[in-house]
């Protein structure tokens, strides 16, 4: 049996948010409105330019609405002149305030990147690889006044591959998303989703990326630090220094005895480069037996290139050490 149409104001800004918009229009539901964040400078020109939701949302020929504060009274006004059953929220980028949760009945239905409780933030996707978790997915949750703390209604969970980094799990969860969301509204219609309150005690918080979260402590293990790498992209990055100057760590590889013992007592110090060919580098804990591979990196001011290319470029000696100027 057909689900019921429904009347949803999708609010989201990210690429994360186009396939679930896309989802719900394929499913026949009415979208009256899409509501993201105004157009931002962007690149070496700084030029204004659209969210991506916004241009998903231009392609599909459905009404865009841009307000710098979704709480000020122009814009709850707007949103309560549409009439709508519910409203959707897909990474949007600002708190959701009481008076607009307040504006529909079937609530305000949002699509989070992980398995809440568990990461609740603005970095879901990136944290989790991060700590190395081996298991993600999504969730749909409806918004409350709290930061993703609102009742849980439906779960969609994957494994989370040990080379993946953020960009690829996150093209994969917002098709999962897209198609848990629609599961969703169509549970909601029907009466057959319940929701589940969340467990406070199970929480943990993904913040907000800042800058210095991607600069490597190589005193930590090869395995940790390769979480990094994989997980802070697209921004902030891993990076370290070299030579004082700022170098972008975009790929890499966990080895295992990559090189012999050190004759003596001391194991190679961390940061220290055991191998230019391939590119290895000293990282803390088990020095003897595990070390970070390079396989792309990008110095300052240059394009991205093969770890190969850069060590021979560059003239790397095994003397050549990385994170020099934060120790």
């Amino acid at each position: 049996m057909a689900s019921k149409r429904m009347r949803l104001v999708f609010l989201g800004t990210p690429a994360f948010a186009v396939p679930t918009l896309e989802s719900l229009v394929e499913a026949g539901h009415e979208v009256p409105l899409v509501v993201t964040q105004p157009d931002r400078p962007r690149g070496r020109g700084q030029n204004a330019a659209p969210p991506p939701l916004k241009e998903a949302a231009l392609r599909l020929g459905l009404g865009v609405y841009q307000p710098e504060r979704v709480r000020r009274p122009e814009a709850v006004e707007r949103l309560r002149g549409l009439a709508a059953d519910g409203m959707v929220v897909v990474g949007y980028g600002q708190i959701i305030p009481q008076v607009v949760i307040d504006l529909v009945p079937l609530g305000i239905v949002n699509v989070h990147a992980s398995l809440l409780p568990k990461y609740r933030g603005a970095g879901p996707i990136q944290w989790a690889i991060v700590n190395g978790e081996t298991r993600t997915g999504v969730t749909t949750m409806r918004i409350d006044a709290g930061l993703d703390t609102g009742d849980m209604l439906l779960k969609a969970e994957t494994e989370l591959g040990p080379e993946e980094n953020a960009i690829d799990l996150g093209r994969r969860l917002a098709v999962m998303g897209a198609s848990l969301l629609v599961e969703t509204i169509a549970g909601l219609a029907g009466g057959t989703v319940v929701p589940e309150k969340q467990d406070p005690a199970q929480a943990t918080l993904a913040p907000l990326l800042k800058k210095e979260d991607g600069l490597i402590d190589w005193s930590q293990s090869a395995g940790t630090i390769h979480n990094r790498v994989r997980g802070l992209q697209p921004w902030p990055g891993a990076y370290t220094t070299l030579r004082g100057q700022t170098l972008h760590i975009w790929q890499s590889r966990v080895v295992t005895q990559p090189w012999p013992p050190a004759p003596g007592p001391r194991p190679p110090f961390p940061g220290h480069f055991v191998s230019l060919k391939p590119l290895m580098v000293a990282c803390g804990g088990a020095c003897r037996t595990a070390g970070l591979e390079l396989v792309s990196v990008q110095l300052e001011g240059r394009k991205r290139i093969p770890a190969a290319d850069f060590a021979n470029g560059q003239r790397l000696t095994e003397n050549d050490i990385l994170g020099e100027s934060h120790r």
